[in-house]
C-alpha cells in the first residue's frame, strides 16, 4: 500500500503566496495536485514526472509552480485569489500522466488526505 502524506495550506489574503508539499512512500511515475472548491467538483491543478516534466490547467499558469523531486511533490502558490480556495489533494499514479485531455480524478489510485487552503478578499 502507498501512502501520500501532504503538508502544508492554510489561511492567506489575496494576492498572498502559499506552498504546498506531498510525499509518497514509493516513486510512483505520476504526482498531481488537484482542488475541490466548495460545492464543487474536483479539478486537476498540475501535474510532475519523475522526470521533471510538469503541466497545469490553464486557469493556474503562470501564477501556481509544480515541482517534482523523487518521492516529494510541491505546489507553489502565488498571486492567490478567493476563487482558489478549496481542498487541495496530492494524487499519484504508477503509470505516466495522462493526456490534459483526460487529466481526471479518476486516473489517480493514491491520494492525500487533503489540505485546506482559504484566500479572503
Amino acid at each position: 500500500q502507498v501512502a501520500v502524506l501532504q503538508s502544508g495550506g492554510g489561511s492567506v489574503q489575496a494576492g498572498g503566496s502559499l506552498r504546498l508539499s506531498c510525499e509518497t512512500t514509493a516513486d510512483p511515475y505520476c504526482m498531481a495536485w488537484f482542488r475541490q472548491p466548495p460545492g464543487m467538483e474536483r479539478e486537476w491543478v498540475g501535474t510532475g514526472e519523475g522526470d521533471g516534466r510538469t503541466q497545469y490547467a490553464d486557469f493556474v499558469k503562470g501564477r501556481f509552480t509544480v515541482s517534482r523531486h523523487s518521492r516529494k511533490l510541491y505546489l507553489q502558490m502565488s498571486s492567490l485569489k478567493p476563487e482558489d480556495t478549496g481542498m487541495y489533494f496530492c494524487a499519484a499514479r504508477f503509470a505516466p500522466c495522462p493526456n490534459i485531455r483526460t487529466m481526471t480524478s479518476s486516473a489517480f489510485a493514491f491520494w492525500g488526505q487533503g489540505t485546506q487552503v482559504t484566500v479572503s478578499s
